[in-house]
């Protein structure tokens, strides 16, 4: 006979699953494989909760889509996350992207 906390261990890990975790799963081992590369501390977790916590979890998607087709994904990243970089050009660049991915 097998005691209930057994069983009880499996599942929780499994409740607190959720699309915007793997999402920030996703963005910590692709940015963490260029960080350590180049010799910055790996970001953990909390800390990717806490870069992303003002997105909405459907914006994430779009700038997963935008870092993984670009050359730089982590400089695409940080370039996406930092408003004061997209000026009064910012409606202009997202058409010229939006333009580019329909031409492929």
């Amino acid at each position: 006979m097998q005691h209930i906390g057994g069983k009880l261990v499996f599942t929780a890990g499994k409740v607190r699953e959720t699309e915007r975790g793997e999402l920030m799963k996703y963005f910590c081992e692709e940015l963490n494989a260029t960080r350590t590369h180049d010799g910055y501390d790996k970001i953990s977790m909390p800390r990717m909760g806490k870069i992303l916590e003002s997105i909405p979890t459907k914006d994430l998607y779009y700038i997963k889509r935008v870092c993984r087709d670009s050359k730089s994904f982590s400089k695409t990243f940080w370039w996406l996350l930092d408003p004061s970089k997209h000026g009064n050009d910012a409606e202009k660049s997202r058409q010229n992207w939006e333009d580019h991915s329909r031409k492929k």
